[in-house]
Order: structure tokens, then sequence, then C-alpha cells
């Protein structure tokens, strides 16, 4: 089983993915390591976005993805432009998407102890954890992709 972990900041969705195939979690490399959405005041800014994301799915046949999950409200809130990419991550067809807290995250990471590949850059470290966390957790992804 394979699973896009996604960490959202600012206008960036950063991608890592984790596979449990051999029961064991690894890192599988892709090209593609993150992807902006530049002026989202622009619709056609947005749709250009929104079909990158949807070719970067559908070339790396990604059908789960975990979204490390932002706050609404607080401090430490996200942005408006945040959500937005959230959304449309949630609207893609044929892929389950899962929002992950990054209490949760935090959780399972203490609890399975995996480690961050050295393949990975250090930017993508939050999004391999959602990854790992939401293939670990309760044993939801525990059938084969």
């Amino acid at each position: 089983m394979t699973i896009c972990g996604v960490e959202i900041k600012g206008s960036e969705a950063i991608f890592a993915v984790a596979s449990r195939a051999t029961g064991v979690l690894e890192h599988l490399p892709l090209a593609t390591k993150k992807i902006a959405l530049e002026d989202d005041d622009e619709s056609a800014n947005v749709k250009a976005f929104a079909a990158l994301i949807g070719k970067f799915v559908s070339d790396n046949g990604i059908t789960r993805i975990a979204i490390k999950k932002r706050n609404k409200k607080g401090e430490f809130a996200g942005g408006p432009t945040t959500f937005k990419i959230e959304t449309i991550f949630q609207l893609l067809e044929d892929c389950e998407v899962t929002l992950l807290s990054p209490q949760t995250i935090n959780a399972q990471f203490k609890k399975h102890n995996f480690e961050l590949p050295a393949a990975l850059n250090k930017y993508q470290h939050e999004a391999y954890k959602a990854a790992c966390s939401a293939l670990m957790k309760d044993g939801k992804y525990s059938s084969p992709c």
C-alpha cells in the first residue's frame, strides 16, 4: 500500500510518498516534490494549479492522500490560500483524501518511531510523517491500493 503525504505551507503543496508494500515503511522518491499556487486571486492560476495537481496524482498512480491539517483559527491558523489548496485535493476524482491533525502525526511518529530517509529534503519531512502516520494509524490503510 502506498500513500502520498502532503504538507501545505503558504502557497505550496509539498509531497512525500511512503509505501508499506513489504510490511516495512519505505520512501518512494518522485521527481516532483512540491507544486506552488501563484497568485490565487486569479481564477486561471487556481485552475492551472488544480490541473497540475491532477496530473501529478494521475502520473504517479496516487489513490490515497494524507494531508497535514492546519488550524482554522488561532495564532498558527492556516491562511486562505492553504484552504484553497486543500479543497483542490479533496475534489480529486478516484482519490481518497484524509486530513490528519499535527497531534495525530506526532503521536504516530513517537509510537512507531519511523525514520526519516536521507533522500528526503528537510522541507518534505512533515509530508512524509503524514504519509507514514496514515499508513500506520488504526489499520485503516491495511488493504492494498
